[in-house]
């Protein structure tokens, strides 16, 4: 296995010069400051009773969050807010997404939307959807005309 070294600063200053270049050509047209809004990364599981969503929301208020269940389609929303540099200080790189956020799940027509329950801890948000009870066939006797 080989070794590289990682070398934090540029080894010229024409190296640093281009790299400013860059990011601000990358960032053309956004400031900072600028919300531009994102995507929270989830996990789906199915259980046998129940449907489980976690959402990774670090940094965002829980009061900030909305779920909502509208025709089978569960929407998480919300908001992280900017973060503030301070008065006597400004960001030479800011790479953490901040702004608005949506999204939504098509859930099967066993979910049960009356029984949805939502928490946060750590910075993620677990949605638990129960399932409804199959309905277990019977058997339907068939009589007589009298």
């Amino acid at each position: 296995m080989n070794f590289v070294r990682y070398q934090g600063w540029p080894v010229r200053p024409g190296q640093l010069e281009l790299g400013r270049v860059l990011d601000r050509f990358a960032q053309a047209g956004q400031a900072a400051t600028e919300s531009v809004g994102w995507t929270p990364r989830v996990d789906v599981k199915e259980e046998a009773n129940r449907f489980v969503i976690f959402a990774d929301l670090p940094g965002v208020d829980l009061e900030a969050i909305e779920v909502q269940m509208d025709k089978n389609v569960l929407s998480i929303r919300g908001e992280r807010a900017a973060p503030q540099a301070g008065e006597d200080a400004r960001f030479t790189r800011q790479e953490r997404r901040h702004g608005a956020f949506a999204r939504s799940f098509t859930l099967p027509d066993t979910a049960d939307a009356e029984g949805i329950v939502a928490t946060g801890r750590n910075g993620v948000l677990e949605v638990v959807i129960p399932k409804r009870p199959e309905a277990a066939p019977r058997r339907i006797q068939v009589g007589s005309i009298q």
